[in-house]
């Protein structure tokens, strides 16, 4: 008969072989460690690469602008000093509804001796401003003045509704009312007095009353 072989006997101890991969497996856990670290490696290059950025010990530079080339631009005077006298809303009924407009009234002058009076009305109130100064100065003046601001002689004129008289004043400085001390202040005359005789209250028919009397004026 054959002999059987009967399964070897272990023992309580493990062999040495079986050591040897919980050795090699003790390398592999520091290389995980290594490799957790690895990431900040690039982290120290980029602060490397933003260093140009920061000074020493981390402190950021002061980034400060420099001056404008030609230093602080300076706004240009416009020719002519303007004031509005009236500005208003006019309606006007449609057949689709009402239509809204503004209506603008404008005295411009260099207070040099020239002034005008102008109307415009537009849908806005900047452009029906802008009319007004371009209608002013179509319309502009010169009056005919000494060298000390005053006029020759006294005027009095009637335009539409509104009376006017215009007289020197030496001494007195400039004493008027409504629009037409607006005319005369632009105009640049000094030293006179005003007079309204009619009862208009229409500020434009009042200016273009002073600067009809302003026409009259002649050099004596």
């Amino acid at each position: 008969m054959s002999e059987e072989k009967q399964p070897e006997a272990t023992t309580g101890t493990k062999p040495e072989t079986a050591l040897e991969p919980a050795s090699a497996a003790k390398p592999k856990y520091n290389d995980d460690a290594a490799a957790r670290k690895a990431p900040d490696a690039p982290a120290a290059k980029t602060d490397e690469r933003r260093g140009g950025r920061r000074q020493q010990g981390g402190q950021r530079r002061n980034n400060t602008r420099r001056p404008r080339r030609g230093g602080p631009r300076e706004r240009v005077r416009p020719e002519f000093d303007q004031k509005i006298v009236s500005i208003r809303r006019v309606t006007r009924v449609m057949a689709g509804g009402r239509r809204f407009s503004f209506s603008v009234s404008m005295v411009i002058g260099d207070k040099k001796g020239r002034v005008g009076v102008g109307v415009g009305k537009a849908g806005d109130t900047q452009l029906a401003i802008e009319k007004a100064v371009r209608d002013a100065k179509k319309n502009m003046i010169t009056i005919p003045m000494t060298k000390e601001g005053h006029i020759p002689h006294d005027v009095h004129t009637k335009y539409a509704a509104s009376e006017v008289m215009i007289m020197p004043a030496p001494g007195r400085g400039l004493v008027a009312g409504s629009s037409v001390r607006t005319v005369l202040e632009l105009g640049g005359v000094k030293d006179v007095t005003a007079k309204i005789f009619s009862r208009s209250k229409n500020k434009l028919n009042n200016a273009r009353a002073a600067v009809e009397a302003l026409k009259q004026l002649k050099k004596g």
